[in-house]
Formats: C-alpha cells, structure tokens, sequence
C-alpha cells in the first residue's frame, strides 16, 4: 500500500511521459494507436492518495490524542473506559460522531475529490488533439494566461461572453424582481377580487416542467414556427422575425421568456412578504398624511429589500449558471463561424461547449474556476454591505 501511494505522488509529479504511437497494422490495412501512459488516471490516483494520506494523519492525530488522555487519566488514578464503553458512547454521547462520518465521507469522495481533481486539471494541458486525446503534463498558469488574455480567440470570447452573463445575469434578477413585485402589490390591493383566481393564473406557467415549457417555446420561435406563421397571416410582417437567429433578437429573446418562466415565483415570495408587514405601519403613515408613494418608497419597498436581499443574491447567482433557458431556448445561438461559444451562451453553456462538445478539458477547468470566483466575491460582498447582514436581529 506504501509503494502504491509513492508511485502514484510520484507520477503524480511526471504525469506520465510515453505517448501513444502511430503503427501500421498490416492485417487490418489500418493505423491503430498503441497504448499510452494514462496520464489521467495518474493525476486521478495522486489526487486520492493525497487524500488518502491526509485521512490517515487525522486518524493518527485522533489515536495519539485519545492515547495521551488516557495516559493522564491513568496517572490521575481515575476511570479508563474499556472498549464496551467507547461503543456504547457511539450511540450516546458521541451520536454526531455515528451519524456524520458516513455524510462526511460521501462529501469528500462525490463533492471535494471531484473539485480538486478539477482544479488541477486547469494546470494541465489535457485537451483533445486531432481526433484524439493525448497525455498531459503540468503547465502552470498558461491556461489562466490563455483564457484572459485578449491575444487569441479564446481570451476574446471568455470576456465577450462574461460580458454577456454579466448583462443578462442584472436584466434577469431585477426585471424579474421589480416586475413580480408590482404583479403582487397590484393583486394584493383591497380592491382588487378573487385575489386566488389571478394567482392561480399566473402560476401555471411555473407548474409546468421547464424543459418542456421552453421546448415549447423554441419550437415556436422558430422562423417557421406558430408565431411568425401566426403574425404573416395576419399581415402584420412580410417575412419572419429572427427570434433566435439574429443576436440582438435572440438576446432579447431569452429575457422575455425567462420573465415569463421567473415572475410568478418572485410574485408568490413578495405575495407573503407584503402579507407579513405590519398594518399598524400603514395606519400611522396614513394619519400623518402619507400618500400611495410615500407609503410605498417608506414602508412597503424597504421591508421587501430586507427580507429579498439574500434571495436577490442567491437569484443573480443563480441566473449567471442559468444552463437551462440558454441551452434549451437557444443552445447559445447564433454562433459565429469557427466561434466557439455563441451570441447568447453564458459562462456555464459555453463551459458545456468546452468540455463535451470541443473536450478542451483545461480550459474549461479555468473557465470553472473563473465563474466560480467571480459568484463568490460578488455574493459574499454583496451580502455583507447589506441591511439583511448588518441587522439581522429585524427590520424596524
């Protein structure tokens, strides 16, 4: 077991160096490649026996801990708990231990090996060339160089489409927000009747599956689709609409339809919110002579950022890896001959692109790496600029 866990730090370090070779195979009248070092499993088994090897130190850590309190509770003359003990403590005292190892252990193998695998990989040059992938070996930061930089095709297209998902992320979140938010006030008015009938309503279309709803709706799209077929028919264009052809029209596309597929969830949180603010609020605002808009920019919109706020947070987060609407509406159309990422594709469908379509595995490794920086500082400074953080006792 030692000599296998040095042999896999060490080609850890190499990654291998025999490549496979191109040989003539006279039987077949063919070229067949011969077997290479797997240099992929090798990063994969120095990766585990890292792991491996820390879990054994905390093991280690663990038993002389426990020995040396056992010897000063010997010294001490008091009692030393024999193995019985130590295993009735299992399901007594020490229950968190019993119930979080096996949650923990599944953590680490299906969620933190996986991530640092990853990780590495960026650091690689593993990606597919020709018709086939080849080994790999260390690179350092070349690839980080390569996808922000602006002097080759794949730097510009990594801002290009930051760019985007960063426009697209904002007009999702708040269009969404500000848009559910006046649906939910409007409804929520004493005048307004069956209240629970346009509610209902306007939550159909979040009871439908997305995949199929935006199936749907991109077929719909199309230049021969329903719509466009609908609206020439009816004479009010001579031909069709470029709903996902064009970049701009695509563009504006998605949009629309994510409003139609996120405003009743925002109009069913701020529904609750505005039903939980205090009416003695209202009532003082209106004897001192407060209007519908005072009552509104004073009461009503500073309590729904309060409470929103993270949920504005975890939404932008959200809509920036928003694989669905792109993909399934769009699948990152139009895409300029010889691009690699499309006019509408977000950092997450052209990360998909990378690594299925095109197997650049390194580069999507950094573009994974980058997205996720990205979410978590604008998240955590966000979230600790806001009055949700800074107050958390409430909102007076």
């Amino acid at each position: 077991m030692i000599e296998g866990g040095i042999n896999n730090l060490y080609h850890l370090i190499t990654l291998g160096g025999r490549a496979q070779e191109e040989v003539w195979n006279e039987a077949k009248g063919i070229y067949e490649y011969t077997g290479g070092d797997m240099t992929i499993l090798f990063l994969l088994y120095g990766v585990a026996t890292i792991f491996i090897t820390v879990l054994f130190f905390m093991i280690w850590r663990v038993n002389m801990k426990s020995a040396y309190e056992v010897e000063c509770r010997a010294k001490e003359g008091k009692h030393i708990n024999t193995i019985k003990e130590d295993l009735e403590a299992l399901v007594d005292k020490r229950l968190h231990w019993t119930l979080l190892t096996l949650p923990i252990l599944g953590i680490v193998i299906f969620t933190i090996l996986p991530l640092v695998f990853m990780i590495c990989m960026a650091f690689t040059s593993y990606s597919k060339v020709g018709d086939h992938l080849t080994i790999f070996h260390w690179v350092g930061l070349k690839n980080f160089s390569t996808v922000l930089g602006m002097g080759n095709s794949i730097g510009k297209t990594f801002w290009s489409v930051l760019g985007w998902t960063l426009i697209w992320a904002v007009l999702a979140t708040f269009l969404n927000y500000i848009l559910g938010m006046i649906l939910a006030i409007v409804i929520n008015r004493k005048t307004t009747r069956i209240k629970g009938f346009w509610r209902f309503c306007f939550m159909l279309s979040a009871a439908i599956p997305q995949f199929v709803s935006l199936l749907l709706m991109r077929t719909m799209l199309k230049d021969n689709g329903l719509i466009n077929n609908l609206l020439v028919q009816a004479g009010l264009i001579s031909s069709p609409l470029p709903f996902l052809t064009n970049a701009t029209w695509a563009r504006a596309t998605v949009v629309i339809i994510n409003l139609w597929v996120g405003i009743p969830f925002t109009m069913m949180q701020v529904t609750g919110i505005l039903q939980n603010i205090p009416g003695e609020l209202y009532e003082a605002a209106r004897v001192d002579g407060a209007g519908p808009v005072t009552i509104f920019f004073k009461i009503t919109l500073p309590y729904m950022l309060f409470v929103t706020t993270p949920y504005l947070i975890t939404t932008f987060t959200g809509n920036i890896n928003n694989f669905n609407v792109i993909y399934l509406l769009t699948a990152g159309a139009p895409v300029p001959v010889g691009a690699t990422a499309g006019k509408t594709d977000l950092l997450v469908t052209w990360l998909y692109k990378l690594t299925v379509d095109l197997q650049y595995f390194n580069v999507g490794a950094v573009v994974g790496i980058l997205t996720f920086v990205i979410l978590a500082v604008v998240s955590l400074i966000t979230y600790r600029n806001t009055g949700s953080y800074k107050n958390e006792e409430g909102f007076q």
